[in-house]
């Protein structure tokens, strides 16, 4: 079993991954799916803060969590969620982005995202959303949580051709497949037991 310093410091790490694959998309204009990428699009509409927008649209989201996969995923989730919020809000101040390629961009920070959703999954864990849909449709129906995750990240990323310049709905679609990629290929029933 994961001991709880084990459990500590995956949510500290996903959470850190995930914040600065978020920044990295926001610095070039770029959004991921999910309530993450709703997050995105109405602070590119609104400027309000992208961290505190992830944590109120995520917060809907755990009464299914606690119904469905229990007090202790939601426990650790709704931590990692206020992690991933706290880092998104307090990244910009500590970390710079002005170099870098928008394409490499979406393709680093996908994987930043996708590698700290991993590493929250097989800790039992989440950021909220659709990541606790996915979670819960693959341990209740078998369905891969990475194909789940990407199917609604490409639907929430084409949503965004009404508020971002196609380029960048290109290059966050790269970024949705990065993502996407990540967890399908190393999350899916039976390819980790997380004990």
């Amino acid at each position: 079993m994961h001991s709880w310093l084990d459990d500590v410091h995956a949510l500290v790490a996903g959470a850190l991954f995930v914040a600065l694959g978020m920044c990295m998309f926001a610095h070039d204009g770029l959004l991921t799916g999910g309530v993450a990428g709703v997050a995105f699009l109405l602070s590119y509409a609104t400027g309000i803060n992208l961290g505190l927008l992830f944590f109120l649209l995520s917060l809907p989201f755990f009464w299914l969590s606690w119904a469905r996969l229990g007090p202790q995923f939601t426990l650790k989730s709704f931590v990692a969620v206020a992690l991933v919020s706290i880092f998104t809000s307090l990244s910009p101040k500590v970390v710079r982005f002005e170099f870098i390629n928008p394409w490499v961009a979406s393709v680093l920070g996908g994987f930043l995202i996708g590698f700290g959703l991993l590493a929250l999954l097989r800790h039992r864990s989440s950021v909220g959303g659709v990541n606790i849909l996915a979670h819960w449709l693959q341990e209740t129906r078998g369905m891969s949580a990475g194909k789940v995750q990407m199917g609604v990240d490409v639907l929430v990323v084409l949503a965004a051709f009404f508020v971002v310049p196609p380029i960048k709905v290109m290059q966050s679609v790269v970024g949705a497949v990065a993502i996407g990629a990540i967890l399908t290929l190393n999350h899916r029933p039976g390819r980790y037991l997380g004990v």
